[in-house]
């Protein structure tokens, strides 16, 4: 690996400003939501006692992803920047009401809190996918990605513990302000963005539908952004049908205690650390099709090394899956951004964003029940081999660094 070109490749993004704002907005923000998505759990389970409870807070922030395509299309229809202002603002001025929670009887504020968080996840992530393209150089936008990324698991494993530590000693309204705070900074940086031109909003005709039909559309009928998000889709999926059987690992194969998925976890977010880091370099010389299979190569790989019941070998799965996870994501991620026209990027990025997550939810489920009705190695198998079928056409699609070019066209 050739370590000088990955740093040039850093100096190139720490120089440019707008590329400066958007690494701010990862570890300020993300820092503040980690925190708060941990926070709003315990805050549930402290008052409530129960468990099922304390798990709608994270349903809460997930479901307005299944209502990405339509957000997206509403992104479409206003400034983007402005839009990315404004919605880190509110929910900056919306986090304080969980201020008057003192009771089991407040409870309702935390969930209604935590799904308008969702919803604002998904608007910023369209409207960053369309300021990015106007913000940054197409070729930087790579090394963008894998920094944030890399950003974004750093801050995981630091976030939670702070969070926890800050609502131990303080209760949940210091990590509310906490998080209040810093949704402001990111609200102060997407202000100070110079992106280059954008379309006018609201320029295109049609109804919400029509509008929302146009940008799924567009990422199926691009056969090469379909086979991304495919493949996207695929592994992002199986590392929650793994879940399950990564417990009975743990459990059964390692006669560890439940807690040691701890470590493993921060095995493999050390690994996304370094994936994110790395990812530039691949993406600059094979392209995005070569580096999602690469992604789904790696990750293959970690999940088969969880079946040998050695500790040092699982944990070095997980950084495996750790590296190749991201990969996956951002090549997807970034090849919207690089390939969609200007007037589409909203609801297309909102659309590819649903389609990589939300099966997540069903897969995590048939993991649990998949390991009561079969060997955990079995599922774990079939994790493996998940992505890797899935981004055969992407491996297909490889070949010198020219190839990893997409095509920019709108289909026809």
């Amino acid at each position: 690996m050739d370590g000088g070109r990955v740093m040039g490749a850093g100096t190139g993004l720490i120089g440019d400003r707008n590329a400066r704002l958007f690494l701010g907005v990862s570890l300020t923000a993300g820092f503040g939501n980690t925190a708060m998505s941990l926070a709003a759990s315990v805050w549930v389970l402290t008052l409530t006692g129960s468990a099922g409870l304390a798990a709608l807070c994270g349903l809460c922030v997930y479901l307005p992803t299944l209502a990405g395509p339509v957000l997206g299309a509403v992104v479409d229809r206003l400034p983007r920047q402005r839009l990315l202002v404004a919605t880190s603002a509110a929910m900056a001025a919306l986090l304080p009401v969980l201020l008057l929670v003192d009771g089991p009887g407040q409870v309702w504020l935390i969930f209604a809190v935590m799904l308008a968080y969702g919803v604002s996840y998904v608007l910023l992530d369209a409207g960053e996918a369309a300021v990015l393209q106007a913000a940054v150089p197409a070729d930087r936008l790579g090394g963008l990605n894998g920094l944030r990324m890399s950003m974004q698991e750093g801050v995981k494993l630091v976030a939670p513990p702070a969070g926890a530590a800050l609502f131990a000693g303080w209760g949940g309204a210091s990590v509310t302000l906490l998080a209040a705070s810093t949704l402001a900074v990111a609200a102060a940086c997407y202000a100070a963005l110079r992106p280059g031109p954008m379309p006018p909003p609201g320029a295109e005709p049609g109804t919400l539908l029509t509008r929302t039909r146009a940008g799924l559309r567009f990422l199926w009928r691009h056969a090469p952004l379909r086979r991304l998000t495919v493949a996207g889709s695929a592994a992002v999926a199986m590392s929650g049908l793994a879940t399950a059987a990564s417990y009975v690992v743990i459990v059964a194969d390692l006669g560890r205690a439940p807690e040691f998925a701890g470590v493993l976890t921060g095995a493999q977010g050390a690994g996304s650390i370094v994936g994110g880091l790395l990812c530039a370099r691949v993406l600059d010389r094979r392209g995005e099709p070569a580096t999602a299979w690469w992604g789904a190569v790696l990750s293959a790989l970690g999940t088969l090394l969880l079946c040998v019941p050695v500790t040092p070998v699982v944990a070095t799965g997980r950084v495996l899956v750790g590296v190749g996870l991201p990969w996956t994501v951002i090549a997807v991620m970034t090849a919207v951004q690089r390939h969609t026209p200007a007037d589409l990027i909203g609801r297309v990025s909102a659309a590819a964003t649903t389609a990589v997550f939300a099966p997540t939810a069903l897969t995590i489920a048939l993991g649990a029940g998949a390991v009561e009705l079969a060997d955990h190695r079995v599922v774990l198998l079939a994790a493996a081999l998940g992505p890797l079928l899935a981004a055969l056409p992407c491996r297909a699609a490889t070949g010198p660094a020219q190839a990893g070019e997409l095509p920019a066209d709108r289909p026809s």
